[in-house]
């Protein structure tokens, strides 16, 4: 991910765990003269080696550099951090995972002490950072002017997507991404438990399942489109009633199994409630509607 970069700027990353050293080390093999600070200072020394400028102090780190980076632990880590340091002239760039209102409150409270701001929301794990067709992106939202202008800086550690100018948003996509991937396990866990017991190898399921969840993670789309018509009934292969009657059968088997059914249970309650309130040929995309708090 490097080949983009033609004009290395000095950067400062504050927070030095596996990400943050990740970032440093793409940074640094990119040409990019790069200060490091750390609460644990132990943690710089390997990156000192690989030419990495360390500060003392969090204040001596942002001085350092225009291009601030922060990859801390948590919303108050920034403010630990931060809360007594000049950030007048900066570019703030803090990819530290938090929620979208830490994020909109941060980029205010950035603002005012002088700094411009950007939130990031990490798409990959370390080992993918740096790496070459890895297919990690990092989210970014917050002052759109800043992002164009660090872009090639910003694209050496992963891709670069901005989605808008509401600072929240990089968090959201994050954490909305995040939610799913969740909502997936959570199904493979259970369909992995159902097997589990039989003479059936794990190895020899484990692509069929794959394989399955890919093929059904294309509805995404569809979903989309009716949230976007408000028609749920657009499209529509399995109605809610036919998704319904079926699901019987998933808690049956279930407790035939000896499987607790606790990670599917809600989600198949969900599409009762959608369908005892009248909505018998929709897709399951009316449970979206159940989820909002009103």
């Amino acid at each position: 991910m490097t080949d983009n970069i033609t004009r290395p700027q000095p950067i400062t990353v504050l927070g030095l765990g596996a990400m943050g050293a990740a970032l440093v080390r793409s940074w640094l093999s990119a040409g990019h003269p790069v200060t490091v600070w750390n609460r644990t200072p132990a943690r710089a020394d390997p990156l000192a080696d690989a030419g990495a400028t360390v500060a003392s102090t969090a204040a001596e780190a942002v001085a350092a550099s225009p291009l601030v980076i922060a990859c801390l632990l948590d919303d108050a880590s920034v403010d630990e951090t931060l809360t007594t340091t000049d950030l007048a002239g900066r570019d703030l760039v803090n990819i530290t995972t938090s929620t979208p209102a830490e994020a909109r409150a941060r980029a205010t409270w950035a603002e005012k002490r002088g700094a411009r701001y950007l939130d990031g929301g990490i798409m990959a794990v370390p080992p993918m950072i740096g790496v070459e067709g890895s297919g990690a992106y990092v989210f970014y939202s917050g002052d759109r002017h800043l992002f164009e202008e660090r872009r090639e800086a910003l694209t050496v550690p992963a891709g670069a997507t901005f989605v808008g100018e509401d600072a929240g948003f990089a968090a959201l996509h994050d954490v909305a991404l995040l939610s799913a991937m969740n909502g997936m396990f959570a199904g493979v866990a259970h369909a992995f438990a159902l097997v589990r017991r039989e003479d059936i190898r794990p190895s020899e399921f484990a692509p069929l399942l794959s394989g399955w969840l890919v093929a059904m993670s294309q509805s995404a789309g569809k979903v989309a489109e009716q949230l976007e018509s408000d028609d749920y009934t657009k499209g529509v292969v399995s109605n809610l009633a036919m998704q319904v009657a079926g699901s019987a059968t998933l808690l049956r088997t279930a407790e035939e199994q000896g499987v607790s059914a606790e990670l599917i249970a809600p989600y198949l309650a969900l599409m009762e409630r959608r369908l005892a309130e009248g909505h018998p040929d929709e897709d399951t995309t009316g449970v979206v509607e159940l989820l909002i708090r009103r």
